[in-house]
């Protein structure tokens, strides 16, 4: 099944378009139902997150853009909220953002699956696969491999992939890296669903701390990354938040001008 089929089958409707990414539009519970119904049918589907930080990346990197095409994208953070906000003139309905919402997933499946884990560090996935198991327990958790590997340890990785064939594999590698991993390397014959995740593995084992639940309630877990490690996430936050938005204003525009332009 090809991406565009899983999104009609959620809905053309439930698609918004952020600075050309096709994202779904749904609630916390249809997205976890939409989820849970794939890995059951095993229709091979890609998986994402659009956050502001993406979406830059996108706009400057053509060849990620379009592996993105062929990704399920889920709507992760404030920033996207504010451009569905400005272009659409309402939120998405829920931040399905990826460090909540795949243990949530996974923790909601009844149905046994086998899930692989591949990125980090070797000990950063390994307590990161301990906390899955402990949260769900009716799952069998596998790690695969840390992401520092070379070009040569790719077969065998992919190999190893390919005999385990997980239901879902959590690929966390940072962006771009993992969604074009993804979409170099992971077909059908792999697993079901493969899982873009980020920083999931990093922050399951504690070895990168959360934001406390007060501050993910405001929205404002970004500025409690920031704080944590600014030297590494300046640049995407201070500088790259403002852009984003000024994309989006531009995307607005141009979506007013072609209109006007229709009804002359």
């Amino acid at each position: 099944m090809n991406m565009h089929s899983t999104r009609a089958a959620s809905g053309r409707d439930t698609l918004r378009t952020i600075l050309g990414i096709p994202v779904l539009a749904i609630r916390w519970d249809e997205a976890m139902a939409l989820l849970t119904r794939l890995t059951r049918e095993r229709r091979f589907t890609k998986v994402t997150f659009l956050n502001a930080h993406n979406a830059n990346m996108a706009c400057t990197d053509p060849v990620f853009a379009e592996a993105l095409d062929d990704f399920l994208i889920l709507p992760d953070g404030i920033g996207v909220d504010l451009a569905a906000k400005v272009l659409y003139g309402a939120p998405f309905p829920d931040n399905l953002n990826g460090t909540d919402f795949v243990p949530a997933f996974l923790q909601a499946s009844t149905r046994p699956l086998t899930v692989a884990l591949l990125g980090a560090t070797r000990v950063n996935a390994e307590a990161a696969s301990k906390k899955l198991a402990a949260i769900a327990v009716q799952h069998n958790f596998v790690v695969i491999h840390d992401g520092f590997f070379s070009a040569a340890q790719e077969p065998e990785i992919v190999e190893r992939i390919a005999t385990l064939r997980p239901d879902v594999l959590l690929v966390a590698m940072g962006v771009p890296r993992q969604e074009l991993w993804i979409a170099r390397h992971i077909d059908a014959r792999h697993c079901t669903l493969p899982i873009a995740v980020g920083a999931l593995l990093d922050f399951l084992s504690g070895a990168v701390p959360r934001a406390p639940l007060w501050m993910r309630r405001l929205r404002l877990e970004w500025l409690f990354r920031l704080a944590v490690e600014p030297g590494r996430l300046w640049r995407r936050y201070v500088v790259g938040n403002p852009l984003f938005l000024l994309r989006v204003v531009r995307q607005k525009f141009s979506r007013a001008s072609e209109a006007a332009g229709d009804i002359h």
